[in-house]
């Protein structure tokens, strides 16, 4: 009985969570430099990502020869809406993270969540935003 009310309460936990995920995304850019998602660098290139779940959590990225790969993400949020689609980088010494993705005319985003490796980077170094315009899809 008790792993039954557990088991309800997180799923009412994730049932209420779900309008937070509910923005559907689909942004195609070009990419000038190699960057890392998700613990893995990808090259320079033409990318295109997009919600893989109703939820818009579980993300895909596609392009630049490269197949899909899927990643979580989170919900964010600005005090004004975004007057471009955006991807957002972190840059740290020679390296660059992707760390939000932002919709013209939304005050919410997606953020990519801190990898321990991005960690480490930009703990000796002094981090940068850099801003790559996405067309919406």
């Amino acid at each position: 009985m008790k792993k039954q009310l557990l088991a309800l309460l997180g799923l009412g936990l994730v049932l209420a969570s779900a309008p937070v995920y509910a923005q559907t995304i689909q942004l195609k850019a070009a990419v000038p430099f190699d960057f890392v998602v998700n613990g893995s660098t990808l090259p320079s290139g033409q990318y295109t990502i997009r919600s893989s779940t109703s939820s818009g959590r579980v993300l895909t990225i596609s392009g630049a020869g490269e197949g899909p790969m899927f990643f979580l993400a989170n919900a964010c949020r600005s005090n004004q809406a975004s007057a471009q689609s955006k991807l957002v980088f972190i840059h740290a010494g020679d390296r660059y993270f992707l760390s939000e993705m932002w919709t013209e005319g939304n005050d919410t985003g997606i953020q990519v969540p801190n990898s321990s490796r991005a960690e480490r980077v930009a703990e000796n170094m002094t981090a940068e935003k850099v801003v790559i315009l996405a067309e919406l899809r």
